[in-house]
């Protein structure tokens, strides 16, 4: 497939599943996730979240609630995801949505820390 490494697993489903907010992605090498959409907005690879250089990112606040709403495919890379919010300007690469997947506890809990070290919160204001 164009766009992809030799060792980068590519995505064999994915679903959108509106009721638990997750979006359920399973690879060609056996892994399969079940990444929340609060955790992939507040983790999305957008500008607008991890800023154009390093440093610049915006932690993203009050997105407990957030709620996926469409998935659409760009190329044989990635999906553009849009959020209930209004996000849509991050490329999830099949690269990224695996890391994603791999690494959701360390991720997760390093932005947990992030929200409680500038006194932040998931819930909406």
């Amino acid at each position: 497939m164009a766009g992809l490494q030799p060792s980068t697993p590519a995505p064999t489903e994915i679903h959108l599943h509106r009721a638990s907010a997750t979006l359920e992605v399973a690879f060609d090498n056996g892994a399969r996730y079940e990444l929340p959409a609060e955790y992939l907005r507040v983790l999305s690879p957008s500008a607008e979240v991890r800023g154009h250089g390093v440093g610049q990112g915006v932690l993203q606040v009050g997105k407990r609630a957030v709620k996926l709403v469409n998935i659409e495919a760009v190329g044989h890379y990635a999906v553009k995801l849009t959020f209930d919010d209004g996000h849509d300007s991050g490329l999830y690469s099949w690269d990224y949505l695996h890391e994603l997947g791999r690494d959701q506890a360390r991720l997760w809990q390093g932005y947990l820390d992030e929200l409680a070290a500038a006194g932040a919160s998931r819930d909406p204001q």
